[in-house]
């Protein structure tokens, strides 16, 4: 048996990524998309973790759920022609994408853009970028 039969599809990981990242942008949970969609919260693990393949008028039910065009989930995927030359935009993505998936990561969004003081954001900001670099 081959180890690629077990590995989902770099697209489907990346769509489900994307469906999870949206889903807790919202604060939305599984159980809640799943009991929107009429599946269980189990096909929407599924779905996030690419193991299941999500088809086009189910991508297109996640998508008004989620109140999202079809086009958010393929946003940034790896790989695409059209990104800007000259730098490795790709591994950024996937940063962003790894820290908003976490629990961490959403709350630091959700609290950062509740501040409405610019210059509360840039000092947040700055103390954040220091912070990063004593541990770098």
């Amino acid at each position: 048996m081959s180890d690629n039969k077990k590995r989902p599809n770099p697209v489907d990981v990346h769509v489900g990524a994307r469906i999870r990242l949206r889903r807790n942008m919202i604060g939305l949970s599984q159980e809640k998309l799943g009991d929107s969609l009429g599946i269980t919260f189990q096909q929407i693990q599924k779905y996030e973790k690419g193991m299941n393949r999500v088809g086009a008028s189910r991508l297109q039910a996640i998508g008004n759920v989620l109140n999202v065009p079809v086009t958010f989930f393929f946003d940034d995927m790896p790989g695409q022609d059209d990104k800007p030359k000259g730098f490795d935009e790709e591994s950024e993505t996937t940063y962003v994408v790894g820290l908003l998936n976490s629990s961490e990561g959403i709350q630091l969004a959700r609290a950062f853009a509740k501040i409405t003081d610019a210059k509360v954001r840039r000092k947040i900001l700055d103390l954040v970028r220091t912070l990063g670099l004593e541990e770098d």
